[in-house]
């Protein structure tokens, strides 16, 4: 059995998240919580929200043993970039990309 959650439109570039992404890919839930409470990295609070997110969904689909699950599948995709325009000198303007993460998770029982 297998639960899924999604996180769509973080705004955090996908190169930052995909950092802390491939620190918990294969682990257990557990170990990956635990992992993600001691990364110094500002990615780390959303997907540690994304794992208990799916870790609900598993126990609202019925599977009882959660300490049992690893995580399958994560994966950082590209989202919507929003444009901004800095003011420069000489009436010149520099473009600014903010941009933001898809993250999908899938954890299934081991």
């Amino acid at each position: 059995m297998e639960a899924r959650a999604k996180l769509k439109y973080l705004r955090m570039a996908p190169r930052k998240v995909r950092y802390v992404a491939d620190l918990i890919r294969g682990k257990s839930v557990g170990d990956a919580l635990d992992i993600l409470t001691f990364v110094p990295r500002a990615a780390a609070a959303p997907l540690s929200k994304l794992v208990h997110s799916a870790v609900a969904n598993a126990e609202e689909k019925g599977i009882s043993d959660v300490d049992q699950m690893t995580i399958r599948i994560i994966q950082v995709d590209e989202g919507p970039t929003i444009k901004r325009w800095l003011p420069r000198a000489l009436g010149r303007a520099t473009r600014i990309r903010k941009r933001t993460s898809h993250v999908k998770l899938v954890i299934e029982q081991s």
